[in-house]
């Protein structure tokens, strides 16, 4: 059965002009385009449009799903395998983020007495979590499953005061890369500080400093565009190669 741009869109949910820009950067090719300039679309592409719709709801991009789906070992019946384990992750991972949350609300209303430090556990957790959704498999996969969780028992292992100075030191990190940005030099007592500020940054969450795997974390800055997305954000277009380029001269 062939499917018409309005036939694929009110069966999936997705627009018309989206599918069109799917169609434009080779996302999701029509089967065929008829005498008429139809695009019509077979179970294939259907299929197609199902696996596209999965990997955007977990929060990969086109880019990132284009990759997947091109790569010449991609079978449907694994990647619904994987992603039925990935979403079962997400879902136990967020019924414990309702259970804090909801314990958080208790105690605001006084129904259940925490402490200060109860409540920071719980911000600690709900920032792990958050952390490990976003970059969790892309670490494992560069760095072990166990030193991840390493990680993770120095992160819940902090104090107030540690977390706030790990978060003062990110910030005075971005406000300094900021500025070189103004006029990148390197060497310079400005980039050597910046490089500190960074390594320190990076120290409060790993058990063992080294400096390959510093430039292993700058190279992500630059290739991964969820990593460059938050430097650029927060500082400007070219700081996560600025952050490249600092963390590899002093590394």
């Amino acid at each position: 059965m062939a499917y018409t741009v309005k036939q694929v869109a009110d069966l999936s949910g997705v627009s018309p002009r989206t599918l069109r820009y799917y169609d434009e950067i080779n996302l999701l090719k029509p089967a065929e385009v008829n005498e008429s300039g139809y695009r019509l679309y077979q179970q294939p592409e259907i299929d197609r449009l199902q696996q596209i719709l999965v990997y955007r709801s977990m929060g990969l991009s086109l880019k990132e799903i284009q990759k997947i789906l091109d790569h010449p070992d991609f079978e449907i019946e694994e990647a619904l395998r994987q992603q039925k384990a990935q979403l079962a992750k997400r879902r136990a991972e967020i019924d414990e983020l309702l259970l804090l949350v909801e314990q958080t609300l208790a105690h605001y209303k006084g129904e259940k007495n925490m402490s200060n430090e109860e409540i920071f556990d719980l911000f600690k957790n709900e920032s792990w979590q958050e952390n490990e959704n976003l970059y969790g498999e892309e670490l494992q996969e560069k760095y072990g499953e166990e030193t991840v969780e390493d990680s993770k028992k120095k992160w819940l292992g902090h104090s107030e005061k540690e977390f706030q100075e790990r978060e003062a030191a990110e910030q005075e990190m971005l406000t300094k890369l900021k500025e070189y940005g103004q006029a990148p030099q390197l060497p310079s007592d400005l980039a050597q500080e910046i490089f500190k500020l960074h390594k320190t940054w990076l120290e409060y969450s790993w058990q063992n400093y080294s400096s390959e795997a510093h430039r292993g974390v700058a190279e992500m800055y630059v290739l991964d565009e969820r990593f460059s997305k938050y430097y650029e954000e927060r500082v400007g277009k070219d700081a996560p190669q600025w952050l490249r380029e600092i963390i590899h001269f002093y590394a």
